[in-house]
């Protein structure tokens, strides 16, 4: 048991790293649509997951009793993805990364209506407390900031229903490549008619960035999907916060992005509780 959530640890971290490349790439490629830069991530993603599916000796087979928990995964991580890439574009990225990071808060709350897992009143406590912080990074008002700050709040939302369901197919024995094609292929799926009616020519330097946010969003995905199917979020997530500390880290070097006070304040808040949390787990 302790071995596995040292993977799940491992795993968590590769994911936090992978991601914030995501975030850097996205945000460095300039002003291109949400929906192109969300088509490119997900389209190398599906190409890699079937690389791999089809390469492996095992087959790729879905049974029937898993297709609607795919579809809700795909769907709830297709919309947090989306909310999340416009974040990024409009708010420092270490503020998109923190409101997409309290996903496993919002983990909390819908595990108790799909797989039944009770909270305690100390977790709801805590949730709430992470919510509270999350308002110091949204800052509610009539800034211009505001709207993507509650659409980055929502990204949180989606994710954390999405990886709920990538919980509770793992634990119904689907493997992590297969929940990650299925995925991204959706995902890709969905992006397309937009990508087609809003498209805009790109340069070769935002053509690598965006297969370069691909290749990290890839390697993220299958780091995050193995984590949560080694351990369960109440374990681990706290390990996932670090994703805030290196895109805070790339948003300084590439961006000269450094995080107001009310910002910090927020992160503070929301880690604090996600540390509380996990020491109490």
């Amino acid at each position: 048991m302790r071995r596995e959530k040292q993977k799940g640890i491992l795993y968590i971290l590769l994911a936090a790293l992978f991601f914030s490349l995501m975030t850097a790439f996205v945000r460095l490629s300039g002003d291109l649509p949400t929906m192109q830069k969300t088509l490119f991530r997900n389209l190398v993603a599906a190409i890699a997951a079937w690389i791999m599916l089809l390469t492996s000796k095992e087959k790729i087979g879905i049974k029937k009793e898993h297709w609607p928990d795919l579809i809700l995964r795909s769907s709830f991580g297709t919309v947090g993805m989306i909310c999340n890439f416009y974040a990024i574009d409009r708010l420092n990225i270490s503020d998109a990364n923190m409101l997409n990071k309290l996903s496993p808060f919002f983990a909390i709350m819908m595990s108790y209506f799909i797989l039944k897992e009770k909270a305690s009143k100390k977790e709801w406590c805590i949730v709430a407390v992470a919510f509270f912080g999350a308002m110091f990074v949204v800052k509610p008002g009539f800034q211009m900031e505001t709207v993507p700050a509650f659409i980055g709040l929502l990204g949180g939302f989606g994710a954390g229903v999405a990886y709920t369901f990538v919980r509770k197919l793992g634990k119904n024995g689907v493997r992590g490549p297969v929940i990650v094609m299925f995925f991204s292929t959706f995902s890709t799926i969905v992006c397309l008619p937009f990508f087609l009616a809003s498209y805009e020519p790109m340069s070769l330097k935002q053509l690598l960035l965006l297969l370069g946010a691909g290749l990290a969003a890839t390697g993220g995905q299958l780091s995050i999907t193995a984590a949560y199917t080694h351990a369960p979020a109440r374990e681990i997530s706290v390990y996932d916060y670090t994703q805030v500390i290196f895109a805070a880290l790339w948003g300084f070097l590439f961006f000269g992005q450094i995080p107001d006070l009310w910002s910090v304040i927020g992160y503070v808040i929301i880690i604090g509780a996600a540390i509380y949390r996990q020491c109490r787990a």
